[in-house]
């Protein structure tokens, strides 16, 4: 067998999930399975039911209260090696959120990294993403166009701590629409808290307080939940998930701003669509340059894309002489469900983009093997 086949056989999709038949083990199955390697704790990757859970060590609080307590969950720190079946597996950083992490497979010489969700940008509250020299590369491709583009975080955490001392002016709370896992934390380790009170949703609350007790330092806040009757939120950040964001819990806000951070308000439209007042051009996943940068770190020459924009990165990607495909999976990226709300019609987007006909990233090429 040739090292081409064999790489068509290592990783392959079947009706639970990503399979490695040398293994005997799912990654991220949306089916329950014998034993399954999770990447992360978002709901799309990490599902009840499986028999046997291995994630890396610093998610484990994170998956214990998304899963039964009767749950069998096994850990890995990152970097260390275990024998499965006829395979070597490790889970390095994906930079996704705190646990995040990609499953390296090593078998006869070969190497497949599956990446499940990453991104590239600095954040306080997990470990970067480290990355993998591969024969095979398995990427999200959730902003796979090159419209989708995200400024220095930094530079969003000034954006919000703009609108949060305009709303401070007012007299009006600011309400932050932002995923409960990850985002939102990543939102709180950007802002300034002497600018005025923090409050969480529930939801928000109970995962941020996760975090806090994983070690992941951050600003200091109070539930919703904990508030008086009648509570006067004025001045205040009140941080909530996207479908919070309208309804009955979002009414005692009264006339507070409601913003939107999430990578879809790069498209013209999202605000209205989304009913907010605002929009923060925040992602956990990487931006177009992220992808190429990460891709080309890997020094790949196979390149198997999943969930999102998949058929321009395919043909940007097999422009540079990669072998590039797209696999066929139930994962959501930053769309849908308890995600960040449903992502903009491609129509929107892809008639006014043009594909560069080159790299347009100087990569850091850098990665280990």
């Amino acid at each position: 067998m040739n090292k081409k086949a064999r790489r068509a056989a290592l990783v392959s999709v079947d009706a639970r999930g990503l399979y490695c038949a040398a293994g005997g083990f799912h990654i991220d199955p949306w089916r329950p399975v014998p034993r399954a390697l999770i990447t992360h704790a978002h709901a799309d990757h990490l599902r009840a039911g499986s028999e046997h859970y291995l994630l890396a060590r610093p998610g484990l609080g994170l998956s214990r209260a998304r899963l039964p307590p009767d749950a069998s969950i096994d850990t890995l720190d990152y970097g260390e090696r275990r024998r499965i079946g006829a395979v070597t597996v490790s889970l390095h950083p994906a930079g996704h959120l705190l646990g995040s992490a990609q499953v390296r497979i090593e078998h006869r010489g070969e190497v497949w990294v599956v990446s499940g969700d990453y991104k590239m940008a600095a954040d306080t509250t997990c470990a970067p993403f480290e990355p993998l020299r591969c024969d095979t590369f398995i990427s999200e491709c959730t902003f796979g166009l090159p419209i989708y583009r995200w400024e220095p975080p930094a530079q969003t955490g000034a954006r919000l701590n703009a609108l949060w001392q305009e709303a401070v002016a007012r007299g009006e709370p600011l309400l932050v629409g932002a995923y409960a896992l990850g985002k939102a934390q990543r939102l709180l380790s950007l802002i300034a808290p002497e600018i005025g009170p923090v409050w969480l949703h529930g939801a928000v609350a109970n995962i941020t307080d996760i975090y806090r007790s994983s070690g992941v330092a951050l600003p200091a806040s109070r539930s919703v939940s904990e508030a008086s009757r009648g509570a006067d939120f004025a001045g205040a950040l009140v941080l909530a998930p996207p479908s919070a964001l309208h309804g009955a819990w979002a009414r005692r806000f009264r006339q507070a701003q409601r913003v939107l951070a999430s990578g879809w308000m790069t498209v013209r439209g999202a605000r209205r669509r989304r009913g907010v007042d605002g929009g923060l051009v925040l992602s956990d996943h990487a931006d177009w340059p992220g992808l190429l940068q990460a891709i080309t770190a890997t020094g790949a020459e196979r390149v198997l894309l999943t969930h999102g924009h998949t058929a321009p990165l395919q043909a940007y990607l097999r422009s540079l002489g990669l072998d590039a495909n797209a696999l066929d999976t139930e994962y959501e990226g930053e769309a849908g469900g308890e995600h960040d709300g449903e992502p903009p019609p491609v129509a929107a987007v892809a008639a006014e983009i043009p594909m560069p006909r080159g790299p347009d990233t100087q990569p850091d090429t850098t990665a280990t093997s």
